[in-house]
């Protein structure tokens, strides 16, 4: 798997594209930050077809390029969470309105679930359900490549923040333990923010882990 990271707008926001190979064309992409555009052209210079845009969770920093991918690339289809469904048509819920913008999109083309696989572009991921940042927070885990993509739940010496709607320490906690913690230890975590870790470093060294 090819994995371009794009750090995108003034939160910097880690959005991925994947690529089952160098040479491929078809792509899924992993969130669409604020300021999209510099990912949007990337993909037209390298002319890549993104499938699917597959959303960790529906907060503004994650979801604010969904309308311009979409512009672009009418065809890809965007995945969710059920319960962070609402965040893509609800600038309340997606948190764009404390940003001072009124942020909303089309509904999600497909809802996912815990122990969903998806299988597009030559790539499979694996759902886990990790909320407690968002109630429908997931990370995307890929056996074959020992990689995963972790949101906002699991970040090198950290983890998301809980102190938004519907945040919950505990079940964060929780998810992170029994889902990403059982992974092997030298599973490659992508987070969604912040520089790239493993599942041994966090369990040895994330203080909000011990």
């Amino acid at each position: 798997m090819k994995i371009h990271t794009f750090v995108l707008g003034d939160y910097g926001t880690n959005c991925y594209c994947l690529r089952s190979t160098e040479s491929a064309k078809d792509c899924l992409i992993i969130d669409a930050g604020l300021d999209a555009d510099k990912m949007i052209s990337a993909l037209v210079q390298k002319e890549l077809n993104p499938l699917a845009l597959i959303l960790t969770h529906g907060h503004i920093d994650h979801i604010a390029g969904v309308n311009d991918l979409r512009e672009k690339f009418p065809d890809v289809k965007v995945y969710i969470h059920r319960l962070d469904a609402e965040m893509l048509v609800d600038p309340m819920c997606n948190l764009s309105v404390m940003m001072g913008d009124s942020f909303k999109t089309k509904p999600a083309d497909c809802l996912v679930e815990d122990g969903d696989i998806i299988e597009l572009a030559g790539i499979k991921l694996h759902v886990f359900h990790t909320p407690g940042h968002t109630p429908g927070g997931i990370s995307l885990y890929s056996p074959g490549q020992g990689v995963v993509f972790s949101g906002d739940a699991l970040f090198a010496d950290s983890v998301g923040r809980t102190d938004f709607p519907g945040g919950n320490m505990t079940q964060l906690v929780s998810g992170i333990k029994e889902k990403l913690f059982t992974l092997p230890d030298d599973t490659e975590v992508f987070p969604g923010h912040g520089p790239a870790t493993t599942i041994e470093r966090e369990k040895n060294y994330n203080q909000y882990l011990s």
